[in-house]
């Protein structure tokens, strides 16, 4: 199982990112995902979840309203829109593969002016 996330970097606040999380090694279709994220001497907190072949999504209260989570089975992808954003949403982003368990490495997403 391997996850790989991108599109993390440095945005306004008020901005938006699409981060993105690419799985190989499993049956992607089959697989719900979610998204995480951590900062600094914080617990890992869940931020988003999509399910398989429906993709029912369900979201943390700090993010509903303002991010979106997509899914691309074709590509093996999925997709966290990430719209105005906070300062508080600075951290680590990190993709999961509910089924098995397994963690990306992470992309870092800062929110400064």
């Amino acid at each position: 199982v391997h996850l790989v996330e991108s599109g993390g970097g440095l945005v306004q606040p008020g901005g938006s990112l699409r981060l993105s999380c690419v799985g190989s090694g499993f049956s992607f279709t089959t697989s719900a995902m979610s998204w995480h994220r951590q900062v600094p001497g914080k617990e890992r907190e869940w931020v988003a979840e999509i399910g398989s072949v429906i993709g029912v999504t369900n979201y943390a209260d700090s993010v509903k309203g303002r991010f979106t989570i997509t899914r691309d089975d074709g590509k093996n992808t999925v997709y966290p829109q990430m719209n105005s954003l906070k300062p508080e949403d600075t951290a680590v982003y990190y993709c999961r593969n509910i089924v098995t368990g397994s963690w990306g490495q992470g992309t870092q997403v800062t929110v400064s002016s």
